[in-house]
């Protein structure tokens, strides 16, 4: 999986979106996905930037409902990030039931779940940062309900590899797997990973129905679990100069927006803090693609440390940043994130907040 860093190029993968076919075909292996979740993740582009850009077609919303939606997950999980802060990292709704430990399975960790479709997308994943959304879902679900792992250390394990990670989206929907943040655990079987990846495998442990599935044991072979090894290596800080007498942009892990001020004359660093990848660490594979993305913003330069040593070492008296719950302790002016709808707060549900988002679709004439 090529995922290119120019500006130019992401820009061309997004003309090149089949919205319609999206929502007809997402789920399969071979489904007309977008591929722009790696740049939607670090903030290269917005979900609002992409709305925009499709409703601008005047294609019947029915049609494109669907992608919209699937935009709107984003902004809906950032904004429970936002309002939970750190209780999305525990069981946000309820207690994760039939849990047997807190680790990983390590048949799961080294693509040996014998399950043909799901050991090749954890290579894949590994390899290249990918992995297809549906696929997502069926191997949280292994780890979850069949293995037995509390949801956290899982998360945080396909986190480490993802390109498009976003600690929001992937921690919650794991949850909602879980059946800690739903009503209900997640579960597929083997006839639903043949059919949306085309495979044809028979005799495995997920090769049963539904009813039997909810109330087996974990297969022995994956019955063996430790806590995943991942941590971030940083790249070491670029030597900075600095103009003390012009505003510093912060650009981040969740912001490399090439066209964020892009016409004033300012200082623009890429900040690095080592508590927050040690929170969340992150792979060589993730931190080299947030490095190649730095050529789209001419003058930018490099700092691995933490935001109070950066204006310390550098006498920064002017900030500027984008609004994200990892930027709470960032202290100066906070420019708002580029939200898809105006409607803010928490909400229980996905659909009480996408019913509000239709309706401000409506009022502002946007829908066709």
């Amino acid at each position: 999986m090529v995922f290119p860093i120019t500006y130019k190029e992401v820009l061309k993968r997004l003309n090149r979106v089949d919205p319609i076919s999206y929502g007809r075909t997402r789920n399969y292996a071979d489904g007309a996905v977008t591929r722009l979740s790696p740049y939607i993740s670090r903030g290269v582009i917005s979900t609002r930037f992409i709305m925009e850009i499709i409703l601008n077609r005047g294609i019947n919303f029915k049609s494109i409902e669907k992608f919209i939606q699937e935009l709107a997950w984003r902004d809906y999980w950032q904004q429970v990030w936002i309002t939970k802060v750190d209780k999305i990292n525990q069981d946000l709704k309820s207690e994760q039931q039939d849990v047997s430990n807190h680790g990983i399975s390590k048949s799961l960790q080294n693509a040996l779940t014998r399950i043909d479709a799901i050991d090749q997308a954890i290579t894949e994943l590994k390899e290249t940062g990918y992995m297809h959304n549906h696929m997502r879902m069926y191997v949280a679900s292994i780890a979850t309900n069949v293995a037995k792992s509390h949801w956290l250390q899982p998360a945080k394990w396909m986190y480490y590899y993802l390109l498009d990670g976003d600690w929001a989206s992937n921690a919650l929907s794991w949850q909602w797997v879980a059946g800690s943040n739903a009503n209900k655990k997640y579960y597929a079987n083997q006839d639903n990973i043949n059919k949306y990846f085309y495979s044809n495998q028979k005799n495995t442990f997920l090769d049963i129905g539904y009813e039997e599935l909810v109330n087996m044991q974990c297969p022995e072979h994956l019955d063996i679990f430790n806590q995943p090894e991942i941590s971030s290596d940083l790249p070491v800080s670029q030597h900075l100069s600095l103009d003390p007498e012009l505003p510093t942009l912060i650009y981040n892990y969740y912001n490399l927006d090439p066209m964020w001020r892009h016409n004033e004359k300012v200082n623009r660093v890429l900040l690095l803090e080592p508590t927050v990848f040690k929170q969340y660490p992150v792979s060589p594979t993730c931190l080299k693609f947030v490095q190649d993305l730095m050529i789209n913003i001419p003058g930018i330069q490099l700092y691995t440390g933490e935001f109070v040593s950066l204006l310390k070492d550098h006498n920064i008296k002017e900030v500027i940043y984008k609004e994200h719950p990892l930027n709470d302790h960032y202290v100066g002016h906070q420019d708002e994130r580029d939200w898809m709808f105006d409607v803010k707060g928490y909400f229980p549900s996905f659909f009480n907040f996408w019913n509000k988002c239709m309706k401000e679709l409506k009022r502002k004439n946007q829908i066709i």
